[in-house]
């Protein structure tokens, strides 16, 4: 069955029958629509559909995943606090935030302090390239008139062992004589 009207040429009737296979091809729309098991290939795609301002060949698969996942959570609190929580979480890392009115004494008004901690994000991606990232993203979803200072912390974990050493010694007895 054509779509095409009677008068059509023969180039789009040749067209016709060039593009009839294409239907026959599965299309998982589904699956390209879904972060989690969408196609590497395909992410940075669904990233533009979804209005992600920047992206990276170089973070790793998860922070990709998860930054696509909460894409549409983060433009529709755009200009919130939380919008700024969810944006570093999808990076993989966790902050604080202290408002001006919550600092002691009492900041400038409209501004507010980050303390910013990548601890969980694979070591490869905790370059200062990736945290210059993380911090254009936070520029992004702040409020506009409000502004920040920005405090990175570095999250360490360690253990501590008691080892036994054995360290052989001599002893020489010296004595004493009178001349």
């Amino acid at each position: 069955m054509t779509l095409l009207p009677p008068n059509a040429s023969p180039l789009e009737r040749g067209f016709e029958a060039a593009t009839a296979r294409l239907s026959a091809l599965p299309t998982p729309l589904r699956d390209l629509w879904n972060p989690w098991i969408c196609p590497l290939a395909a992410l940075p795609y669904l990233a533009w559909a979804l209005s992600i301002d920047t992206w990276s060949s170089d973070w790793p698969e998860g922070v990709k995943r998860a930054r696509v996942a909460a894409a549409i959570e983060i433009q529709r609190h755009k200009g919130t606090a939380y919008s700024v929580r969810a944006v570093v979480a999808a990076f993989g890392g966790s902050l604080a935030i202290r408002e001006w009115w919550e600092m002691q004494p009492a900041g400038d008004p409209h501004t507010f302090q980050i303390i910013l901690s990548l601890g969980g994000v694979v070591a490869a991606g905790n370059s200062a390239a990736y945290v210059d990232a993380v911090i254009a993203e936070i520029r992004r979803t702040k409020p506009v008139r409000s502004h920040f200072t920005f405090t990175q912390a570095i999250t360490a974990s360690g253990g501590l062992q008691v080892a036994g050493v054995a360290r052989p010694a001599t002893l020489a007895r010296l004595s004493l004589t009178a001349a």
